[in-house]
């Protein structure tokens, strides 16, 4: 293929992205003007291409950014619901590059290579200090999820101090450039995630290395098919 097709042939996926920032900071907006507010139910795909002018591809672009931000959630066959209003935080700016769930998916699969391995490390060399900083971690993250609040801070800080107990300065360095991003905003089956995070910590703070990865691996890779199952009930969404 010639560098020209290549250039040609790149153009539509860079609009399109641009496109589906467009429909996302407008529905974000209405979101924050009350226009739209928790427990409405968004236009349908059909509608909401008939109003912006805008494709299928890109309209299920748009609200799968928005869903990976926790705004809205898509129940099958029925419809897409907002969940809430968008934080301080969350500017339009900040929202247009939210990761879509492909990359959430494509993220989960990356925390996989690096995280499992981790927590290996971890529960071989953690200390009483770590274990009682991860204990009070968790406990912090299961009080958020009671109360309903905003989780991510908590669950971020479980998964530092997991890297931080390994030792090796890489794992955190690369924690910190991720940052939050590396904790999906939309919560799915949060009984069995707490669960999870208990198996993970219960392994490490007894110096049981192979369990602990085993642990780590089993909430990754259910997190990514939690977030897998969420993609195709979007793209089956009949209007």
């Amino acid at each position: 293929m010639s560098k020209a097709s290549r250039t040609s042939s790149s153009r539509p996926a860079k609009r399109s992205k641009s496109l589906a920032e467009e429909v996302v900071a407008q529905f974000t907006q209405r979101i924050r003007d009350d226009q739209l507010s928790p427990g409405d139910k968004l236009p349908t795909e059909t509608a909401i291409m008939a109003e912006t002018g805008v494709s299928r591809t890109v309209v299920r672009e748009a609200l799968s950014r928005l869903q990976a931000a926790g705004l809205v959630e898509t129940r099958h066959g029925i419809g897409t619901f907002v969940l809430c209003k968008p934080n301080e935080s969350q500017t339009l700016v900040g929202l247009s590059s939210v990761d879509t769930l492909q990359d959430l998916i494509a993220l989960m699969e990356l925390r996989i290579g690096l995280e499992v391995e981790a927590a290996g490390l971890a529960a071989q060399r953690r200390n009483y200090n770590q274990i009682k900083e991860l204990e009070a971690a968790l406990k912090k993250l299961r009080e958020r999820e009671k109360l309903k609040s905003d989780a991510t801070s908590a669950d971020f800080q479980f998964h530092y101090l997991i890297a931080q107990a390994t030792g090796n300065k890489h794992y955190t360095d690369i924690l910190n450039h991720l940052g939050t991003n590396l904790i999906p905003k939309t919560r799915i089956e949060t009984d069995k995630v707490n669960h999870e995070h208990e198996n993970i910590f219960a392994a490490i703070a007894r110096g049981d290395a192979e369990a602990a990865r085993a642990a780590m691996r089993v909430h990754l890779s259910n997190s990514r098919e939690r977030f897998r199952k969420l993609q195709a009930e979007l793209d089956s969404c009949n209007d």
